[in-house]
């Protein structure tokens, strides 16, 4: 039986796992394993969330073991160290625990077709005190550290007199992540005082938005930005456009015109990258992203048993331009990688992925959803906003759930989701 081995349980990697147990691994065919090195998945789009607080991984997350065990794959916890393509083999660091002891050893893993779907990292820029005093959004653990410094800094301003203090945060990056954190933040901060916090509010919140370019949302249509910026210019959010980052400090971002922007949080939302690990390999040809260039079935140039979809996949369509690194191209290449596996083992031709940019949404907490639709499907884009956008938008998270869950338990899932909302706490305090 050929082994297929999965690394990286993001939006692409479990969705592909799920439809090859279905397709492979059920039918015998397969033995299906995924790797990954956290016990829960939470939908990427959905970390900024986390981090403020309007959703938690109990309720919103999956459990890879308890997943597999439902559908009938193998997981390993573990984080990947190296790829040795000539022996067809992967190699797993030791995990440890919060004691420090190893809880389980450094392995080797054996594949006949093997899947690359870790991920995205954040892209610094090689900007100094970034590391050291930015709070990242690339994983769960990430969203989680943030979300317990913000609870910490709320009870903290709360205590002090309202004509003394402020909470500053500063979100460099005027992507979707930044602009989406940033109104839900200035959510919380009225939420807060329904939850202990009763002095404070978004009145006392200063944000700020710090974007390179010359607008917000650079890679949306300017009718979303000019759209997207109303709206936060309408909760007291400060746009800081055309304005880049040379330095990250414990007391805030300097920038390149030597100006201090002041914070007690930093979050560094600005652009994605393969994790540095792909470079220091040498094995594999990537791009100025670090992404490891594919062919049109989505498979390395190096050899056809290693496919990568995702963030970490480069391919580089017909007009010279980089697929996106968003969800719907992670959810497009699993479906792709899903059929081009299937017809490898079966001795079949392989299709050829194809890019459809189906539009973008921004969802601005309660206060705003905005988008577009439709994208390259008819060369134009549809402006959506209001309850239909956010109606679009939340339908892409339950097509996720069905995918992973099939319809029957998605549809369940969605259900609890609905009533936990409804009965549970609005701001997570743990």
């Amino acid at each position: 039986m050929k082994n297929i081995v999965i690394v990286g349980g993001g939006a692409g990697g479990l969705e592909l796992v799920t439809t090859l147990t279905k397709t492979l691994g059920k039918k015998g065919r397969a033995n299906i394993i995924l790797v990954d090195k956290s016990r829960t998945h939470v939908w990427k789009p959905l970390l900024h969330e986390v981090a403020a607080g309007v959703i938690n991984k109990s309720s919103d997350g999956v459990d890879y073991p308890i997943h597999a065990a439902r559908c009938g794959y193998q997981f390993q916890l573990g984080t990947l160290t190296s790829v040795e393509p000539t022996s067809k083999t992967i190699h797993l660091a030791e995990v440890m625990d919060d004691e420090g002891e190893v809880l389980l050893p450094a392995r080797t893993l054996s594949y006949d077709i093997l899947v690359l779907a870790f991920g995205s990292v954040s892209n610094d820029f090689g900007t100094p005190g970034v590391q050291e005093h930015c709070y990242l959004l690339d994983s769960l653990v990430q969203a989680e550290r943030f979300h317990k410094a913000l609870l910490n800094q709320l009870l903290k301003i709360n205590q002090m007199p309202e004509s003394r203090s402020a909470l500053n945060v500063a979100i460099v990056g005027g992507g979707a992540t930044g602009t989406e954190l940033a109104a839900q933040l200035h959510h919380i901060a009225n939420l807060a005082r329904h939850y202990g916090m009763p002095e404070m509010s978004a009145k006392r919140l200063r944000l700020s938005i710090i974007e390179a370019g010359p607008r917000i949302l650079p890679a949306l249509p300017e009718r979303i930005s000019n759209s997207a910026r109303r709206a936060l210019h309408k909760l007291g959010i400060d746009v800081l456009e055309n304005t880049r980052v040379a330095e990250a400090t414990d007391k805030g971002f300097i920038t390149s015109d030597g100006n201090r922007i002041e914070a007690d949080l930093m979050v560094w939302a600005a652009g994605v990258k393969a994790p540095d690990f792909v470079q220091q390999w040498g094995v594999f040809e990537i791009n100025r992203a670090q992404q490891i260039i594919v062919n049109p079935h989505l498979q390395t140039l190096l050899t056809d048993d290693i496919y990568v979809i995702g963030d970490a996949c480069g391919f580089q369509q017909n007009d010279g331009s980089w697929v996106p690194p968003r969800a719907q191209s992670a959810h497009q290449m699993a479906s792709t990688a899903a059929k081009n596996i299937r017809n490898q083992l079966l001795g079949k031709p392989l299709e050829r992925y194809r890019y459809l940019d189906y539009g973008s949404l921004v969802h601005l907490s309660k206060y705003s959803t905005v988008g577009s639709l439709m994208g390259k499907l008819t060369n134009s884009a549809m402006f959506i906003e209001g309850k239909l956008a956010r109606f679009v938008y939340v339908s892409l998270y339950n097509m996720h759930q069905f995918a992973v869950h099939g319809w029957l338990k998605g549809t369940l899932v969605l259900l609890g989701r609905k009533v936990g909302n409804i009965v549970g706490p609005k701001l997570k305090l743990h």
